[in-house]
């Protein structure tokens, strides 16, 4: 557990600090899953601007007065095959990145709107409820996560 949250200790109570510990949790999977689909979208767009200057060098420039010839250079070439693959299996890396990342967003989001919903029961007694807001500024200050509003 967090250590900001284990020294919520007259604030919250066990239960209620298991809780903001599984949102942090999915608010780092999140920040993670969101950093590597950008690595691999970037890594899909050099890679294919790459290629596509190798094609251009080695194919196009040379061999651009036939069709015919492009395409019997383009088959001949054998880097060709394994950029394609390459590059369409990094595509399809990518993709699986977003949609693990919208996943991850859904339930973090998900855990945060239900802890902003049942706020009222997890701090009962009139001093908690008065003291929830330093609660709600240690979590936005320590781990950017937003516990005032449901809205992102």
């Amino acid at each position: 557990m967090e250590t900001a949250i284990i020294e919520l200790d007259h604030r919250t109570d066990q239960a209620t600090r298991q809780m903001l510990q599984k949102v942090v949790d999915k608010k780092k999977k999140f920040d993670k899953l969101k950093l590597w689909h950008l690595y691999v979208m970037w890594a899909v767009v050099i890679a294919s601007f790459l290629y596509f200057l190798l094609l251009y060098k080695n194919v196009m420039e040379p061999y651009s007065y036939s069709f015919e010839a492009m395409f019997s250079a383009f088959v001949h070439l054998p880097l060709n095959m394994y950029m394609l693959v390459f590059i369409v299996a990094l595509y399809g890396f990518m993709n699986v990145l977003k949609e693990k990342r919208e996943k991850a967003d859904k339930e973090f989001n998900a855990l945060r709107c239900e802890i902003i919903d049942k706020s009222k029961d997890l701090w009962k007694k009139e001093e908690e409820w008065k003291n929830r807001h330093l609660v709600y500024e240690m979590m936005k200050k320590t781990f950017d996560v937003n516990l005032y509003h449901e809205n992102k």
